[in-house]
């Protein structure tokens, strides 16, 4: 649960990151450059390293890990802040812990307990009324963007978990941004700006994106969901909206109000009745 509480802090702050890149760069440069600068911390870990190559198995897992947090994740939530605050975009990414169970239990069986789902199911309610109530009891086009950000990245972090336990956490999100670098060069040259003078601000969150939302942080992330189960140690992201919330206010000028505050509190609450329900785990390979 450290392990993935570090790793959600972390990842907290890749949605204002990505908004204040927004401000000079595309949604598709900022998808595509993050995935290739972290690509170069990637090769000279693994080279320096002298880390295996993966198996045919592993590749094929892989293949999944990118799809997801190098591809869908980075373009479908920059896509989505064009049109949205960041804090608004958090909150929509609660119901994560959900969609990270249902991913574990479809792919490696785990069996959360009846009480489990009653908190991951109340954690993500809460949340998407939160969402609703910001919106004004509808949704938005970029909501549905952000939605498909939650199944995408969800799937990958279940696939990721399980290839962590052979090849280690650092080393999955690697190999993932390595394969990732022949899909991605050629769209960072189409949408590159045709200056690089952008504000100070979109820089500083061009380069968080890249070196900690899509490396660094998935080191305690896909370790600590190894360790501690994809459904258990996933509770810990209904934290990631009011962090991100948090961290709009303090970067971004973000309002946070008192209900924003009481949903939170709310959140907590659910996230220690999860942590006390018993999950079954059984034997997974990558």
């Amino acid at each position: 649960m450290l392990l993935g509480l570090i790793a959600v802090a972390a990842f907290s702050l890749t949605l204002p990151a990505t908004r204040a890149a927004l401000e000079s760069f595309h949604p598709i440069f900022v998808s595509a450059g993050r995935a290739l600068m972290a690509a170069v911390l990637a090769a000279i870990y693994l080279s320096t390293g002298r880390h295996r190559r993966p198996t045919r198995q592993e590749f094929k897992g892989l293949l999944v890990v990118m799809a997801g947090v190098v591809f869908g994740f980075p373009v479908f939530t920059a896509l989505a802040l064009r049109h949205v605050d960041a804090s608004h975009g958090g909150v929509m990414l609660g119901i994560m812990p959900l969609t990270v169970a249902a991913s574990g239990f479809l792919l490696y069986k785990e069996r959360p307990s009846p009480g489990f789902w009653v908190a991951a199911l109340t954690g993500s309610a809460l949340v998407m009324a939160f969402s609703l109530m910001r919106a004004d009891g509808g949704l938005q086009w970029a909501d549905v963007s952000l939605l498909l950000a939650v199944v995408t990245a969800s799937v990958s972090y279940a696939v990721g978990s399980a290839l962590s336990k052979t090849l280690g956490g650092l080393q999955v999100i690697s190999w993932a941004l390595l394969i990732a670098v022949p899909l991605w060069t050629i769209p960072a040259i189409i949408y590159a700006p045709a200056s690089f003078h952008g504000t100070t601000n979109a820089w500083i969150g061009f380069i968080y994106v890249a070196l900690f939302s899509q490396f660094l942080a998935f080191l305690p992330w896909f370790r600590g969901l190894a360790m501690g189960g994809i459904a258990r140690v996933g509770q810990a992201q209904l934290l990631q909206p009011f962090l991100t919330i948090l961290a709009s206010a303090l970067l971004l000028g973000e309002s946070v109000d008192a209900v924003t505050i009481g949903f939170a509190v709310a959140v907590f609450a659910v996230v220690a009745i999860g942590r006390r329900s018993k999950i079954e785990r059984r034997k997974t390979h990558a």
